[in-house]
This record gives structure tokens, C-alpha cells and sequence, in this order.
């Protein structure tokens, strides 16, 4: 009796033995056939309880912030993710409906992984053919990701036939090492919190503005964090930039919406410069014309737009086009169309960085408009670390801005190029340069049917008193933005006033820059030049050109 109570005894605890069982399986990765290089390979421990999917960095305690760790809880097939922020700080969320609502189509094909008989099942995601091969021979579920949880114990998936992950080893473990990793206080979040929270930490961003309003009015007033200029039509805030490493990136977004102004403006952001005795933050604090004056011999006074010996003008990181009153004017129904309620701007501006790693600095934004409403924006700058080899320059030279951003204050517009001199920047370099680029933003202005901004203009870039580069700047995309612009203007012949193609600029649109070689400068003395044959001022209304210049490359 005391034998047959033992020997049940002893089948059940092996019987318990085999159902805690837990599988380490590690997986590799390949790409049209050949195994990428200095891989982590994905880890996953999974057993009738639990599977765990990671890797083998995270394992060591290793890994670099942020990443995840994956739990599918059984039998209910939910999804607990795990995602670790920064040391002390893991975030997480469930999913309860993400495996059960997979589908797949089987097939007959089987082969062996690791001598194991394998299924093949095929599904398809985002339009990414998935080819799932699984085996039940080890009574168990799991794989290197949540897709085929349901299926068996998935040993490889292919993506597209070019990208797959194919387990290497299978062992039995006594004990995974998960309660070393998951541990301390952990915030829960519903998925799509989750998902953004992951997201944001990937990258360093720098709030600039949220929600701002640019406008023209006596009322609008500095405080301690936004500072004002030229009846607000100016905002500035000082920003302390991280060290940006080699091959991190760098973005500038700005989200726009109409307040009250109803028309397409001028807009830029830009930073100043206060690297010499003198800067365009003083012209703003004392008035335009405390800056260094250009003079072409039109008769005409520009000041504050072109360097000198102690003075550089604004850098402009980004030039922006506000659409026709978008959100604010969105009551304007026509039919078929359904207004965007704001209109956003986003560009890779790391051509800049030597000019902002590790420098506390100005950065301002500028809309052009005498409307007391005016706009609402919100500005952030965002750095990004990348696998990409980006080293483009390690030096950043402002040469010129006419962009009048102190328009409402006094600076006048950019007219100097109806004379033959057009725009003449003498400057000194202390090393030779290589490999120089000249970032070259350019739009013209003048609104009626001769005006600059509707005809097409030849711009002639002249280094050292020769012809570097002469193209001629236009869009002809501007329809592409109808949906931004519900305040534009409706012609008898059926387009709209944002359909009109312009010289270099489309209402609710960034105008790229351009990125002009002109080759290895040596030390000492240099010209550039730049020519527009500017159209004439008929009556009251006049021509000009927006230009900007910054000398890129090497020393």
C-alpha cells in the first residue's frame, strides 16, 4: 500500500517537473541570406505558464535605455509589455485581444529547424508577406515575437523572403533570470500611452514653444519665459543645447494654426549668433538700425542682414510658409473638402549642429502679419541618435539674411537686388575650409500678376567675383496644400490662390534649402555675390527676395 501511495506520488511530481518545464531559445538574424554581423541575439524563455521574449543584453544588464522585455501570459494569450525608460523607470501595458485576433493561412510545407519537424503558416502584415514556421513537437508555445503565440513553438520567421529570424539553440533551463530584470515600481498605462512614452524616450527633445501666439499688437508683452519684439510678431527663448555626438540628427518642428490672420506670411525660425561684440538680439532690444548697415547704392538703407567683422546676422534654421487661415477659417465649407486643423513643418536641420552643441542660445520664430489674432505655433527641436555615418561639416559660417524679421519694427524689405550689385558679402577665414557648401534658402515676394512671387527668376551665386551656381527657385506643387487653406482665394477659372505655383514657396509649405558646393576655400579674404534680376515697382507695389546664406564644411 505504502508503495503504490509512493509510486503515485513520485509519477505526479515528475508529471509537475515536466509541466514547469521552461525552454531557453535564442535566435539570430540574417538578410538576403547572409547572418548580420555584431547582432544581440533575441532571447526568449518560455514555458506552460509564461513566455518571455528579450535579449541577450538586456539578460546582462547591459543594454542601452530604452528597451523592452515581452510577457504572454497563458492561457489567455495577453500581451504585458515592459518598457524600461531609464534606470528606475519602467512603464507598462496590457494587451488582451492582439494574438487571438491573428489569422493565417496553412500550408502543407514542412521542414526541420534544429531537427525539429516544422509547419509553415503565412500571414500578412502591413503589406509584409510573414512566413511562420513552428513545431509542436516540444508541447510547447512561444517564439521570437508575438506573432504565431497561438500556433506552436515558432523557430523561424521570414518577412518578405529577404529578412529572417531563425532560432540557433534550444535548451532546458531550471530558472530564467526575470526577477532580476523586472523589478521595483512599475507605472501602468493604457497601450497607446504606452507606445508614445517608448517613443519620446528614444530621443532628447527641447520645448520651445507650446502654443504661443505671434500677432501684431501694442498689448503683446514679454514675460520670464517668451520674449516679444516688433509688436509680438516676434517670439524668443533661451535654450540650452545637450552635446550633439557625431551621427546624432536633428529636427525642427513647428506646428502652426490661424488666430485671426487669414493670409499666406512669411514665417522663419532662427537663432542668433552672439559669438562676436555685436548681435541681432541687440537690434532687437535697441532698434534695427544700431545693426551694421548694408548699402548697394540703390538709395536704399538694409541693416542688420549681412556679416561683418563684429556682427553676425540671424541664422535661419527653417523657413515656413503659413497657409490660408487654417483652423481659424475652417467654417468656410466647400464641398468635398474637409480642412486640416493644423498645419505642421518638420526638417532635418544637422547641418547646424556645430553651431548649437552645447551652446545656450536665442531661438526665435517670426510670422510676418498685422493682425492682432494672428497665429498660435509650438516649437520643439529633437536629437536623435542614428546608425547613419552624418558628418557632413564641423563648421558653420553665417553669411547673410535678408528676411526683414524686424518688418513690423522698421527693417525694410530685402529690394537691394533691383541694382546690378544685388547682395555683396565680403568675409575672412582663419583656416582653409574644405569640401564648402553654401546653404542657400531663397523665395520671392511680390504679390500681383508681375510680382516676383509669380514669376520666374534666375538667382546667380558669384564666388570670388565668378558664377558659382545659377538656378532658377519655383513650385509647382502648391495645389498639393488646397486642404490647408480654406480662407484662399477663389478664381473664375476654378483654381484657388494656393494652387498658383511661386517662386520657391507654397502657402503651408517649409522652403528647402539649397546646398550649393563650391568646393576647398583657402585662408584669408573671400566674396560671395548674389543677383536676381528683381522686377519693378509698379505703383505702390514692389518686388523682393527673401535669401539666406551660411558657408558650410571642414577645418
Amino acid at each position: 500500500m505504502c508503495k503504490r501511495i509512493l509510486s503515485s506520488f513520485f509519477t505526479f511530481f515528475l508529471f509537475c517537473l515536466t509541466f514547469a518545464q521552461t525552454y531557453e531559445i535564442q535566435y539570430i538574424s540574417s538578410y538576403n541570406g547572409k547572418v548580420l554581423t555584431d547582432q544581440t541575439p533575441t532571447l526568449v524563455w518560455a514555458s506552460e505558464k509564461e513566455n518571455f521574449i528579450l535579449n541577450n543584453k538586456i539578460r546582462e544588464q547591459k543594454s542601452n535605455y530604452p528597451f523592452e522585455i515581452t510577457k504572454i501570459e497563458k492561457p489567455s494569450n495577453t500581451i504585458i509589455s515592459y518598457g524600461f525608460l531609464k534606470p528606475n523607470e519602467i512603464i507598462s501595458t496590457s494587451d488582451a485581444e492582439s494574438i487571438g485576433k491573428q489569422t493565417f493561412e496553412f500550408t502543407n510545407e514542412t521542414k526541420k529547424i534544429l531537427g525539429y519537424n516544422c509547419k509553415k503558416a503565412v500571414t500578412k502584415i502591413n503589406s509584409n508577406t510573414i512566413e511562420v514556421w513552428y513545431t509542436n513537437d516540444l508541447k510547447i508555445k512561444g517564439g521570437p515575437s508575438t506573432l504565431g503565440q497561438s500556433l506552436g513553438l515558432v523557430l523561424e520567421v521570414e518577412r518578405n523572403k529577404n529578412s529572417v529570424i531563425t532560432a540557433n539553440s534550444i535548451k532546458k533551463i531550471k530558472k530564467t533570470d526575470i526577477e532580476t530584470l523586472v523589478k521595483g515600481s512599475i507605472n501602468s498605462t493604457d497601450l497607446l500611452g504606452y507606445k508614445d512614452l517608448l517613443w519620446k524616450s528614444r530621443f532628447t527633445t527641447l520645448k520651445v514653444f507650446e502654443n504661443e501666439t505671434i500677432n501684431f499688437s501694442d498689448e503683446s508683452k514679454s514675460d520670464e519665459q517668451i520674449k516679444r519684439f516688433a509688436n509680438g510678431t516676434i517670439i524668443l527663448k533661451k535654450i540650452k543645447f545637450p552635446k550633439i555626438s557625431e551621427g546624432e540628427l536633428i529636427f525642427a518642428e513647428l506646428k502652426q494654426q490661424s488666430n485671426g490672420d487669414a493670409y499666406d506670411r512669411t514665417g522663419t525660425v532662427f537663432f542668433i549668433p552672439q559669438d562676436k561684440s555685436q548681435s541681432f538680439f541687440d537690434g532687437l532690444e535697441k532698434g534695427a538700425k544700431t545693426l551694421p548697415l548694408y548699402d548697394n547704392g540703390n538709395g536704399k538703407q538694409y541693416y542688420g542682414i549681412t556679416s561683418t567683422e563684429n556682427y553676425n546676422p540671424a541664422m535661419e534654421m527653417m523657413r515656413f510658409f503659413t497657409a490660408f487661415g487654417t483652423q481659424k477659417f475652417n467654417h468656410l465649407e466647400l464641398k468635398g473638402k474637409t480642412w486640416q486643423t493644423i498645419t505642421p513643418y518638420r526638417q532635418d536641420i544637422t547641418e547646424l549642429k556645430p553651431s548649437l552643441s552645447e551652446k545656450e542660445l536665442w531661438i526665435g520664430t517670426f510670422i510676418g502679419n498685422y493682425d492682432k489674432g494672428g497665429h498660435k505655433v509650438s516649437l520643439e527641436i529633437t536629437i536623435h541618435k542614428s546608425d547613419q555615418a552624418v558628418n557632413k561639416n564641423n563648421t558653420v559660417i553665417p553669411l547673410f539674411n535678408t528676411l526683414n524679421i524686424m518688418e513690423m519694427a522698421g527693417q525694410d524689405y530685402s529690394t537691394m537686388f533691383n541694382n546690378d550689385k544685388g547682395l555683396f558679402v565680403e568675409f575672412t577665414l582663419q583656416k582653409d575650409l574644405k569640401n564648402a557648401q553654401l546653404r542657400y534658402i531663397t523665395t520671392g515676394h511680390g504679390g500681383w500678376e508681375n510680382g516676383d512671387e509669380f514669376v520666374p527668376k534666375a538667382n546667380s551665386i558669384f564666388l570670388d567675383g565668378k558664377m558659382a551656381f545659377s538656378f532658377i527657385p519655383w513650385r509647382s506643387d502648391c495645389g498639393s496644400y488646397r486642404l490647408y487653406n480654406p480662407a484662399s482665394g477663389n478664381f473664375p477659372d476654378g483654381l484657388s490662390s494656393s494652387d498658383l505655383s511661386r517662386s520657391n514657396w507654397c502657402p503651408g509649405t517649409i522652403t528647402n534649402p539649397n546646398f550649393i558646393p563650391i568646393g576647398d576655400l583657402k585662408a584669408g579674404k573671400h566674396t560671395i555675390q548674389v543677383k536676381i534680376p528683381q522686377g519693378p515697382t509698379e505703383g505702390t507695389s514692389f518686388s523682393s527676395w527673401n535669401v539666406s546664406g551660411v558657408l558650410l564644411g571642414f577645418q
